[in-house]
């Protein structure tokens, strides 16, 4: 049985998508909704994400009523996208990231399962969030690696 193996014309060195290094994105709802928990905004009330900041009149006459927990979890959607674009990007930095935001997924769980004002629907959608990140973060690496060595039979 032989296999072949195809190198790469530059000589075998896989070409890097390099880009600066950014923290995880997710950290910033992660620290937006501890300012807001623990100050006196909310007084550690989980309860108080789910109280309206607007009311939006629609076309269909019903008003649509948008929440804090409702904003934050929008911040996080646009954090977890960009997070995502950056999944896709190779190199040491690249690995530095995957590691942080899993981190911060462990803040989010440790949080969750021990501070009170932790619970609610809302942290929990933003840890679900940060565990998206990180598994997205590690399949699309991996994914991108294994397009990097092709082998033949």
């Amino acid at each position: 049985m032989t296999e072949t193996v195809y190198v790469a014309p530059n000589g075998g060195r896989v070409q890097q998508r390099k880009g600066p290094f950014i923290p995880p994105l997710l950290i910033v709802p992660f620290v937006l909704y501890n300012i807001f928990a623990f100050l006196p905004f909310f007084g550690g009330r989980p309860e108080a994400w789910h109280s309206g900041l607007v009311s939006i009149p629609m076309v269909s006459g019903t008003p649509w009523a948008v929440t804090a927990g409702d904003l934050l979890l929008v911040v996080a959607l646009v954090c977890l996208f960009v997070e995502i674009l950056k999944s896709t990007r190779t190199g040491t930095s690249s690995i530095v990231e995957h590691m942080l935001s899993m981190v911060v997924f462990v803040l989010f769980l440790i949080e969750f399962l021990l501070v009170g004002a932790a619970a609610s629907s809302v942290f929990f959608l933003l840890m679900v969030m940060s565990l998206i990140d990180v598994v997205a973060g590690f399949a699309v690496s991996i994914t991108g690696a294994g397009r990097d060595v092709t082998m033949g039979s």
